[in-house]
């Protein structure tokens, strides 16, 4: 699976990647929101190879594609994408990205392209996300791309040792087109 964007290729995450991988997922800015943080390069090495034989779509399972510049092919984060059983039911989605990346608009460039593949071609009918309500710039991201906020759980989750909320969002494939040209 390949996505282009007009400055991003999203595609699998490729073995010389576990070095760029684990320097931003290791960091604790940015692994303080996210489930999964190698303490090593083996840890990403090890990642990287499990996905490899995950396919983009396939049913009950966790996909995480690379996002690279487009014009020199560097990581610069990954889009993860959570593929329930049957499409009757709602896909989930999270992205990390290199904090010197942050801010450019290349987190709503990635998540529109796989809204566009998830609503156009394999016709899902609703995206989820689940956001830490600390965490502003992901909230931003999210209500800008149009998902509305259903719920708010109260420490709901144990990450990396301590109970976090959790603040989920959802959009569906209509107000997805709708707000969408062509």
């Amino acid at each position: 699976m390949q996505m282009l964007t007009p400055r991003l290729t999203l595609d699998a995450l490729r073995p010389d990647d576990a070095e760029a991988l684990f320097a931003y997922r290791g960091d604790p800015a940015v692994a303080r929101y996210q489930g999964w943080r190698p303490t090593n390069v083996d840890e990403a090495t090890a990642f990287i190879a499990r996905q490899t034989a995950v396919d983009f779509g396939s049913a009950d399972s966790w996909c995480q594609l690379a996002i690279r510049l487009r014009d020199d092919g560097q990581l610069i984060g990954d889009l993860g994408v959570h593929f329930p059983a049957t499409t009757d039911e709602a896909v989930e989605f999270g992205i990390s990205l290199l904090p010197a990346r942050q801010g450019n608009g290349y987190a709503r460039e990635a998540v529109s392209a796989m809204l566009d593949e998830l609503f156009g071609r394999m016709s899902y009918r609703r995206v989820t996300a689940s956001v830490d309500p600390r965490n502003r710039p992901s909230i931003t991201l999210v209500e800008s791309l149009g998902f509305r906020r259903e719920a708010h759980h109260v420490e709901s989750l144990l990450m990396h040792g301590e109970w976090v909320d959790d603040r989920m969002f959802a959009l569906l494939k209509r107000e997805w087109i709708d707000r969408t040209p062509g």
